[in-house]
């Protein structure tokens, strides 16, 4: 569905992934990982087993802030790779995807 969109550049990434590095050492966001909860699937996990997942991926433009992150365990963060929310919603919907050559 994705290669319409032109990815983030390189100094954005690399800008986002170390303030994602500084915002996982936060006392905010060791407590979201206590909570033990998958934002995604609702699944309860030990605080190791969850990951920090963009809802914006970085790859895509998005931030490492509080409004853009939560916990996700590793099955969904993988299944939902550089998905934004509403690319999430439009494959939970089980549309037909279009021809690259209509």
């Amino acid at each position: 569905m994705a290669d319409w969109y032109v990815p983030a550049d390189e100094r954005h990434i690399r800008r986002e992934r170390e303030r994602a590095r500084a915002l996982k050492a936060t006392a905010w966001w060791q407590a979201q990982l206590a909570k033990g909860v998958c934002r995604h699937c609702g699944g309860h996990f030990p605080p190791n087993q969850l990951t920090m997942d963009h809802l914006i991926p970085v790859a895509r433009g998005g931030r490492s802030d509080k409004h853009n992150v939560v916990p996700a365990c590793f099955a969904c963060n993988q299944a939902k790779a550089a998905k934004t929310p509403v690319e999430q919603i439009l494959d939970s919907l089980g549309l037909p995807e279009e021809d690259d050559e209509a």
